[in-house]
């Protein structure tokens, strides 16, 4: 049994992670300042501190739980707001992010496993799917702060011998994906569709991106644990699929009628995006299991069972 902390714990991706650390019967310390996740989606076996990741308070927990691992998913998550306002962003993803590796440092974490972006990392791709060795040319402050968090985990590694493993997600969705903001695209067609409100495709809908479901995820973070090494990987499905598509099996899973409608493309969106999973699987034993298929079907369940009550 290892001790773990994981910011952003109430969120989508984080709240999934939690309940599989506690299935394994590891003892899990959720940090979360409740901006975006849910109090809903908080593992009671957790203990839960509702802290922003800045706040002195963080060093205070670390000190108390001293735990073996950090897995940070606590972010400004969001794009077009980090174009709006970068110093914010900047603010939490990369100040946020130094308080956490200072408390990690002083406190003798072993590992940290930071949840990164294989998609505004890379920007418009050279080649596609998008391998690690991919230069990384973000054009988001949102891309930016997530790779420069990068730059930091190196350094400490260098500098203090703190471990750390950087997962570059793909698009993840599934179960617990918020539709508010800006969501995933999976998540936003399931609420307009199930509320029988126009779901609206962006543009021509023809842009495409790498969908790896929440499961593969978190899986692929307790893989992380174990492995003996400091390194970056891509988590993504190395298939690219574009808007258009999503929408139409979205709609049928959700029995809706509606026929494509399209709105204004969103400026400065990527048009494509996909990345490669063979490094994770080589290194880390890793590959995703959950087609896409199958992955929305679950994730219609979950909407279907909660619709109406957020």
């Amino acid at each position: 049994m290892a001790k773990a902390i994981v910011t952003g714990g109430a969120g989508f991706i984080g709240s999934n992670l939690v309940d599989a650390l506690i299935k394994e019967g590891h003892q899990v310390t959720i940090i979360d300042d409740l901006s975006t996740g849910r109090k809903e989606n908080l593992n009671p076996r957790a203990k839960f501190h509702q802290v922003d990741i800045r706040s002195v308070v963080v060093d205070k927990i670390f000190e108390e739980q001293k735990p073996d691992y950090l897995f940070h998913l606590a972010a400004q998550m969001n794009v077009r707001a980090s174009v709006e306002d970068p110093k914010f962003d900047a603010d939490v993803n990369i100040r946020g992010g130094i308080n956490l590796l200072q408390s990690a440092k002083k406190h003798n974490v072993k590992k940290v496993i930071f949840s990164s972006t294989g998609g505004a990392i890379y920007g418009e791709q050279d080649y596609s799917p998008a391998d690690e060795e991919h230069p990384a040319r973000p054009v988001s402050p949102y891309g930016v702060s997530k790779l420069s968090f990068e730059k930091y985990l190196h350094y400490f590694q260098v500098e203090y011998g703190l471990e750390y493993v950087s997962l570059r997600y793909a698009n993840v969705y599934g179960p617990r994906q918020s539709h508010l903001g800006e969501a995933g695209v999976v998540a936003i067609f399931y609420d307009r569709l199930l509320a029988g409100k126009d779901a609206i495709i962006n543009g021509d809908g023809k842009q495409t991106r790498d969908y790896v479901y929440v499961d593969d995820v978190v899986r692929v973070n307790l893989r992380a644990m174990d492995y003996d090494r400091s390194d970056v990987f891509n988590i993504g499905t190395g298939v690219e699929t574009d808007v258009n598509a999503i929408f139409e099996m979205v709609r049928q899973q959700s029995g809706s009628t509606q026929e494509e409608k399209h709105g204004p493309a969103m400026p400065g969106e990527q048009k494509r995006s996909v990345i490669t999973f063979e490094k994770a699987q080589k290194n880390l034993g890793w590959e995703p299991k959950v087609t896409l298929k199958e992955g929305l079907k679950l994730t219609g369940e979950y909407f279907k069972k909660t619709h109406g009550k957020a």
